[in-house]
């Protein structure tokens, strides 16, 4: 059976998403939306960067996009700076009975104990009445903290810590408003960017812990814990979203702590740099810029490291591709789920079946 599915968003995930859209036999591209007034009427193959032509032209009608009638939509739409008026988005897909996987808004990942009853249950009803189910996810937040790590602790026969790590040369991520309203870099010291406003990691990150903590039948103490360790640069930086002058800002540690008894038992921690250079005290890749990394602490001690490069660029650039397939290759396990907010625990293992030798690619310039 062929899904039909429409791409909202052309952006640096969107565009990989078409490329992954495009190659799975399973699925079938029927639209795609975009935001800016210069991509209406140009071909998704070409701005994916395919090389050739799709024969479906993008558009910045919602309704015609709908009236389509997809069976999913692959939604990649920039939410970090509009979190509810994507969520309001994503409810009128499902009452329209469209299922939806999207790279956020992120607190939606696992938004228990985070968003208001009210609201989860008011998604849930919108996929009841539509018939149709929402699953937020990617990397980080995402496959890099919920599947690898619960998997990890099917192997263990006691469990002190599962402690989940970013570990990231930003230099090269494109994205100016996350990485200099959002994030802060290049930001004077005395200010607080939107992340480290108190509260904010919890809803970011927080969705991670609570879900692994929720796997691991664990009642976690309230509030989660946040700490954070900002660092300002000893010269100038420059980086592919923002210049970082000297005195700015331009490292940040951060973790978002699950405790029990005050003890900590499920942790997120993000090293993000501007430069490999940075911080050299902080935990470092073992190859490459960047990496995610597992340590579970208890018996048996267990450590995996996980990086990922593109073949046609650094690891920023493979980060957009794992997210948006993420997204795609769930697509049919999340047509056929329950309705309403369905989380990684719900999902059955979703893997890259017919992606063999495809014959989709993404230029990188």
């Amino acid at each position: 059976m062929t899904l039909r599915v429409v791409e909202w968003s052309t952006g640096t995930v969107g565009r990989h998403a078409i490329a992954g859209i495009d190659i799975r036999p399973d699925l079938e591209l029927v639209g795609v939306w975009v935001s800016d007034p210069a991509k209406v009427g140009r071909d998704a193959g070409e701005l994916a960067g395919l090389g050739r032509e799709l024969g479906v032209i993008a558009t910045n009608d919602r309704d015609a996009l709908i009236a389509l009638k997809p069976d999913c939509i692959v939604h990649t739409a920039m939410t970090d700076d509009r979190i509810f008026e994507a969520i309001e988005d994503l409810i009128f897909f499902l009452e329209s009975g469209i299922n939806v996987v999207s790279s956020g808004p992120v607190v939606l990942q696992f938004p228990h104990g985070i968003l208001p009853a009210d609201m989860i249950a008011r998604i849930d009803d919108a996929g009841r009445s539509g018939n149709a189910s929402l699953h937020v996810n990617g990397i980080d937040p995402g496959f890099a903290n919920d599947v690898l790590p619960l998997s990890m602790t099917s192997l263990s026969q006691r469990i002190d810590e599962v402690r989940c790590l970013e570990i990231a040369d930003y230099s090269t991520y494109y994205q100016p408003v996350v990485m200099s309203s959002i994030f802060g870099f290049g930001q004077p010291m005395d200010t607080t960017p939107m992340l480290f406003t108190p509260g904010v990691l919890s809803m970011a990150w927080g969705p991670v812990v609570r879900q692994i903590a929720a796997g691991l039948d664990l009642t976690l103490d309230e509030p989660l814990v946040e700490r954070v360790d900002r660092v300002a640069a000893d010269r100038d930086y420059s980086t592919v979203s923002v210049e970082i002058p000297e005195g700015t800002m331009a490292a940040v540690r951060f973790e978002v702590a699950g405790q029990v008894d005050g003890v900590d038992r499920v942790v997120l921690e993000h090293i993000t740099r501007t430069h490999p250079d940075q911080c050299p005290q902080w935990p470092t890749p073992l190859q490459g810029d960047g990496s995610y990394r597992i340590v579970i602490s208890g018996e048996p001690q267990m450590q995996v490291e996980f990086a990922h490069h593109g073949e046609h660029g650094d690891h920023n650039v493979s980060g957009m591709i794992v997210t948006a397939m993420r997204l795609v290759n769930s697509v049919a396990a999340v047509v056929d789920a329950e309705p309403g907010l369905v989380t990684a625990l719900d999902l059955p293992q979703v893997w890259g079946r017919g992606l063999v030798a495809g014959r989709a690619s993404v230029s990188t310039s």
